[in-house]
Parts: structure tokens; C-alpha cells; sequence
């Protein structure tokens, strides 16, 4: 047997059953029970705010507490 057929032989059987076992468990770790809260979490990201608490009222211009946050 050659090689091309020996790898061609490997490939339409082991190989495929490895990235058939591979995604299934891609899958499943994605959908585990414990993993709901931390998707949460990472998807508020862009979300969040990026002024400080004490600036939510406020113009960003003459914020005090805008221009203490500041590394200027």
C-alpha cells in the first residue's frame, strides 16, 4: 500500500471520528450547566461603563472627578 492511500484510508475513518469526538465535546463544554454565569458576564462587557460613579450626572468637560481619574 502506498502512502497516499494508507493517509487517504486514515483520514476517511480515524481521523474523522477524532474531529467528529473533538467538536461534540466543543459542544458540550460550551453548554455545561456551570458555564451560563460566566457567558453572562463576558457578554455585559461592552456594556459596562466606562466613567466613574460620581461622573453619571455630569458633563464630561468639568467633571472634577473625570479630571482626578485622568493620568494628564
Amino acid at each position: 500500500m502506498d502512502t497516499y492511500s494508507f493517509l487517504r484510508q486514515l483520514a476517511d475513518s480515524w481521523v474523522l471520528l477524532a474531529m467528529f469526538s473533538f467538536f461534540v465535546g466543543v459542544i458540550l463544554w460550551a453548554f455545561r450547566p456551570g458555564s451560563s454565569d460566566t457567558y453572562a458576564a463576558v457578554a455585559r462587557i461592552p456594556l459596562r461603563e466606562d466613567a466613574p460613579a460620581a461622573c453619571r450626572g455630569c458633563n464630561g468637560a468639568d467633571c472634577a472627578a473625570k479630571k482626578g481619574a485622568r493620568n494628564d
